[in-house]
């Protein structure tokens, strides 16, 4: 059975569990047991908050830094940061493209991570996006991610920023792998 935050999305695979200690390792474990599953180079990501205030806590254990909802998490959140001044934090994501076979070097897939600055509000606020939207507010913002809507987040967020990386060595991957017969 797998803990909250870990979940089988991959067909023919019992669970893929988000076990590594970085959101590289942890999209690496996706995205390879995809490549398992279906033979075919495969994209997966991992994301998570850091807040400077926590040690840069909850980092890749944002989905499970407590027991229950969105809301809950939350909750367990803002409790840390109560009375807190310094609300920096970051949202992170790594995005990695696994293929089927190892070039030579033994290298099977390319990274990309990406961050997005900003500080957690005093309480939530807006009802767009999920996990901490309602509470992170980007650098140069004056509202939450659960304010600014899907559009803008969309341009701005830490998946956007990990996306930019990936389309800029795609074409090379890609040749790459072409060249290779991969």
């Amino acid at each position: 059975m797998a803990l909250p935050g870990e979940f089988s999305v991959c067909p023919g695979e019992d669970e893929v569990l988000e076990s590594g200690r970085t959101y590289e390792e942890n999209a690496l474990i996706k995205a390879r047991a995809w490549v398992r599953s279906a033979g075919i180079p495969a994209i997966a990501d991992d994301s998570g908050l850091e807040v400077r205030h926590l040690s840069w806590a909850p980092g890749v254990h944002s989905a499970r830094a407590a027991e229950g909802s969105d809301a809950d998490r939350i909750d367990w959140l803002l409790s840390g940061l109560n009375g807190a001044k310094d609300r920096r934090a970051c949202f992170v994501a790594c995005i990695v493209i696994a293929f089927p076979t190892a070039d030579s070097g033994g290298r099977d897939y390319f990274a990309s991570e990406g961050r997005c600055w900003g500080s957690i509000a005093h309480e939530p606020s807006g009802e767009s996006g999920f996990g901490y939207d309602p509470v992170f507010v980007p650098c140069g913002c004056n509202a939450t991610f659960g304010d600014l809507g899907p559009d803008i987040k969309s341009k701005i967020s830490h998946r956007a920023a990990a996306m930019a990386g990936v389309v800029k060595m795609m074409e090379s991957v890609l040749k790459y792998h072409a060249l290779c017969g991969i």
